[in-house]
């Protein structure tokens, strides 16, 4: 595997990341873990999420998983505190988790908007209020909200992700005006077309890929550690004077 930078700061943080089990969660995760940290993730998908444990326990690292569909609140507020309980006190959290299915403007139902808005917003403002306290009695830590370039692309075929993303921007912002006073830093990140196993499988095309390769800067795929190694500077002591921003990774695209 890559060797990437090594940050003293991370070493022994108490980590949470939200979707950790696979794409650019698992990028996430694995990085963090090499990085010394103590890192506690949450994901609906069992199998990868289980394997992904075994993997990094094995390498003697520390990792512990909590199943959560994070669209209930209530389990995402239980598997918090089931990993608070393991990994300690979180200084870091990593609100990841997403998912951009395609939906048509006029199919759209209001039980589907709120479901859509819920796996792609809403757990985000209640994992920060879980792990705001942790944050305010160790008078430190860093909240680091993923949204994505594609409201800045005007993409379409995708309204409620779209919405949801731009809205990671505002959110951001407020949380790092209210929080600042306790030294607690709240960035987003924005990644491009970062190509998972399931952006291939599903969205790839050889037309799609040559429009995406024509628009960026940089004439390359765009892989999860692109994302996973900004993740870890912003965490880290380096960053330690950045908050109230937001971050496009994602070759010059936009």
């Amino acid at each position: 595997m890559t060797e990437i930078a090594t940050y003293p700061s991370l070493r022994d943080a108490a980590v949470l990341i939200t979707g950790g089990g696979s794409g650019i969660g698992a990028a996430l995760t694995r990085r963090f873990a090499q990085q010394g940290a103590r890192v506690g993730f949450l994901d609906i998908a069992d199998a990868p999420s289980q394997a992904l444990v075994a993997e990094l326990t094995e390498a003697g690292h520390k990792v512990a998983f909590a199943h959560a569909d994070l669209r209930r609140i209530d389990e995402l507020k239980a598997g918090i505190a089931a990993l608070r309980e393991q990994v300690g006190p979180f200084g870091v959290l990593l609100n990841n988790a997403a998912h951009d299915e395609r939906h048509a403007f006029a199919d759209i139902t209001p039980d589907y908007f709120d479901e859509r808005i819920a796996v792609n917003l809403k757990h985000q403002f209640f994992a920060a209020q879980a792990v705001l306290p942790d944050m305010q009695a160790a008078q430190k830590g860093c909240i680091i909200n993923f949204g994505s370039v594609s409201w800045m692309l005007g993409q379409g075929n995708m309204a409620i992700y779209t919405a949801a993303k731009s809205a990671i921007l505002g959110f951001t912002r407020s949380l790092a005006r209210d929080y600042g006073k306790d030294n607690i830093r709240v960035l987003s990140i924005a990644p491009g077309w970062i190509m998972t196993e399931r952006q291939r499988d599903l969205w790839l095309t050889p037309e799609a890929d040559r429009d995406r390769l024509e628009r960026q800067c940089l004439k390359r795929a765009l892989v999860p550690d692109d994302v996973a190694r900004t993740a870890l500077f912003f965490a880290s002591d380096e960053a330690g004077a950045m908050t109230n921003q937001s971050y496009l990774v994602d070759g010059g695209w936009v």
